[in-house]
């Protein structure tokens, strides 16, 4: 039997200690100022804040010479100017930003150090644009892996997402830029986004669809939240007292400003006194309306008072840009663009590998190189923030970069990609395998030492505002792939997705699969050193990426899709841009009847099959765990093993914790990660790797005391490369 290692922690994890921030926040920091400027205003310039001036800034106070609050639209990158009450472009020369990869492939790194890096450089050009807030980070859970955003989120599972958020918050906020983070809370689809009326327990939702938002306040003093466009527990996000001021302000300490997503406000009273700071893009419900609620006495002006304190926190902290200097210089510099690659480097993902990779070029002489998708550039697309770059290096480009003239390359589109046709319509991406492109790509294969295919998705398919009604890869490219291997046998399928993609097929019939997300101005170059052998595979899923639709517990549970009657389609962003009424009658209902098991939670709990599990991906390397200790280290245990790269190859892994119950008064997941940690060894470099489990990590959220409580009990520790992959394990008591 293994010993049992007694540890000694206090049961109750109080809020306010466990989960406390660790520093007073820059933002309380100006308050008699404040509180001076607020004596000096009238009503009207009070109100005038708490809506949108134009489609991306707030109102400041021009007698006062408090500027406006201008907001920087993506999570990934900084959008072009609009013009001021449009959704056109302004058509300026030096609004062009980095592209950085997207949330999936962030989350993929599993590196809190590239994550802060990929926030100070979202600031630096943030700063260069103008702007003062960036919406983002993006941080729901993937509930579900066809969400239309799933490419924006992190991961499904609260921890990862909620270190990457911290380290994202941080690093933006250091360099000067407040985050916003988003969507608060629970949005996790995009169909029927503006109308879903999300129904959970308090317990799930504090411990997997909060969590993220909670340590991104709590731990890296986020400045900004934005609300949610849905409904949770039968109230708007909007106007939903429980989620902006129970929870956020006064659970969370959030002394910070809250703006709404775009058009999501839908009430004057009811949004201002449950928390919201500021309309946007509009003044439909938070500027006449509200100072007419003001005079007649249905809003106290002291709300008006700490609604505009709120904002002033946030724009006394933030030094404004001079609105000359705002694009002046050019953005998408070097510096940034070198922290592009660095995530890009770290986020692909090996997924199988039968002596293929990394590519020999001392053999393969000719490399046939199949699929739209090698040519595809995703910085832009669908519906949504995009970013205009001045560089983005495609899958082709980056290939031809690397191997120069020394292997021939030939290119052959394969099939054609799914957009939208002349009249700007979405079209099916389930679409029949062009013969003819097949015929074409077939001989290019036959002719080749290697076929490199280039399969997934583009910024058409995955996209805001919409869901996908299936994982099935589009435009034929699973009778595509089958053609081509009987054409070579020697195939590398390289997906390029930003969320799960249906990868039966092109698994059976690939000797490798990859996947290489929607990765950014640079992630061209980042997939040529990786298929290449310059730089070895270390990126790990952050989702489960499922065999089947139906296996995933949202559709399991029958919870979703939701049924709209009438047929009524539309969504409350797209009606905005297009000018038509967003109005649904309707009520649709989510009910998460999946509770906490989410994504590998569930598969583990009901013992179903997966493509391929969390946290898992390939190395060039081979490394071995050994050699597990634990240890008390104050209020958390410490974990520490030695990892071993046990090959000639310098490499980098992702080591893995989970914790499982094995004494539980309450349900619990089958296993739960509590830590991960980023290790660069060198070829035959040994290495003691210590984790920190942290208390607050280790609790559940108690309804009856709605708080954070520490349940005794004997746990057990596991450790490895991936949720299905750990080699070590070791039980203590709590």
């Amino acid at each position: 039997m293994k010993k049992l290692l007694l540890l000694l922690f206090t049961v109750f994890c109080v809020s306010f200690n466990a989960h406390a921030q660790t520093s007073v926040s820059p933002l309380l920091g100006h308050e008699s100022q404040i509180e001076s400027i607020i004596k000096g205003m009238t009503l009207e310039e009070k109100i005038a804040m708490l809506h949108g001036k134009n489609m991306f800034s707030s109102e400041g106070i021009p007698r006062l010479g408090i500027a406006d609050v201008e907001y920087a639209d993506g999570p990934f990158g900084i959008r072009e100017e609009m013009e001021p009450h449009s959704w056109n472009s302004a058509h300026l020369t030096t609004d062009s930003a980095t592209f950085f990869p997207t949330g999936s492939a962030l989350a993929a790194t599993w590196s809190t150090e590239w994550a802060y890096a990929y926030g100070k450089g979202m600031s630096r050009e943030a700063r260069l644009r103008g702007k003062d807030m960036i919406l983002g980070p993006a941080i729901n859970i993937q509930r579900i892996p066809t969400g239309g955003r799933t490419y924006e989120y992190l991961s499904e599972d609260p921890l990862l997402s909620g270190m990457l958020a911290v380290a994202y918050t941080k690093g933006s906020q250091d360099d000067g830029t407040a985050v916003c983070l988003k969507h608060y809370a629970l949005n996790n689809q995009e169909d029927y986004r503006g109308f879903v009326d999300v129904r959970i327990s308090d317990r799930s939702m504090h411990e997997i669809y909060l969590r993220p938002f909670e340590m991104a306040v709590r731990e890296g003093d986020a400045w900004g939240v934005m609300a949610a466009y849905n409904k949770v527990n039968g109230r708007w996000c909007s106007e939903n007292k429980h989620l902006l001021t129970t929870v956020l302000r006064q659970q969370w300490g959030f002394p910070g400003m809250v703006i709404s997503d775009w058009g999501g406000v839908h009430s004057t009273v009811d949004a201002v006194t449950s928390g919201m700071n500021v309309e946007m893009p509009g003044s439909r419900y938070m500027g006449q309306a509200l100072l007419d609620s003001v005079k007649a006495g249905k809003v106290s002006e002291n709300v008006i008072n700490q609604r505009v304190r709120e904002i002033l926190r946030v724009r006394l902290t933030v030094k404004p840009i001079d609105k000359a200097e705002a694009n002046s210089k050019p953005v998408g510099n070097a510096e940034e663009m070198a922290t592009a690659l660095e995530v890009a480097r770290r986020s692909i993902v090996l997924l199988k590998n039968e002596q293929l990779l990394p590519i020999d070029t001392k053999r393969v002489r000719n490399i046939a190189i199949i699929g739209e998708n090698a040519e595809t550039k995703m910085a832009l697309g669908g519906v949504g923030a995009g970013v205009k770059t001045r560089c983005e290096i495609t899958p082709l480009e980056g290939l031809k970069q690397i191997l120069g003239n020394s292997v021939n390359l030939t290119y052959a589109r394969g099939y054609k990609s799914f957009g939208r046709d002349s009249r700007n319509r979405r079209q099916d991406p389930i679409q029949k395998a062009d013969p003819q492109l097949i015929d074409e790509a077939v001989r290019v294969a036959q002719a080749a030492d290697i076929v490199i295919f280039f399969a997934g998705d583009n910024r058409e398919v995955e996209t805001e505002g919409s869901d996908r009604k299936t994982i099935t890869l589009p435009s034929g490219q699973d009778e595509l792939a089958e053609a081509l291997a009987k054409a070579n046998q020697k195939m590398i399928t390289v997906i390029v997705a930003g969320g799960p993609v249906d990868v039966n097929t092109v698994s059976r019939v690939s000797g490798a699969l990859m996947v290489s997300w929607f990765n950014g101005s640079m992630g061209g170059q980042a997939l040529a050193e990786v298929l290449t052998g310059r730089i070895s595979p270390s990126g790990k899923l952050p989702m489960t990426w499922p065999k089947r639709l139906e296996d995933v517990p949202a559709y399991a549970t029958g919870t979703y899709p939701q049924n709209m009657e009438n047929n009524q389609q539309g969504d409350i962003f797209v009606d905005l841009t297009r000018n038509r009424s967003n109005e649904r009658r309707q009520q649709l209902i989510a009910n998460y009847a999946e509770e906490d098991l989410v994504g590998y939670r569930w598969y583990d709990q009901k013992k179903v099959d997966v493509a391929y599990p969390f946290g898992y991906g390939l190395s060039y390397a081979k490394f071995q765990y050994s050699d597990l200790q634990m240890k008390s280290a104050g209020k958390d245990l410490e974990v520490s093993f030695m990892l071993t790269n046990r090959s000639a190859i310098d490499a980098e892994e992702v080591a893995q914790v989970y914790v499982s119950r094995l004494q539980s008064s309450i349900s619990r997941p089958v296993k739960e990660l509590k830590g991960f940690q980023r290790v660069a060894l060198k070829g035959g470099e040994r290495q003691r790797v210590v984790i920190k489990l942290r208390r607050a990590d280790l609790c559940h959220w108690d309804e009856a005391a709605q708080d954070w409580k520490l349940e005794p009990g004997k746990i057990k520790i596991q450790v490895g490369g991936s949720s299905d992959n750990l080699p070590l394990n070791r039980e203590a008591k709590l």
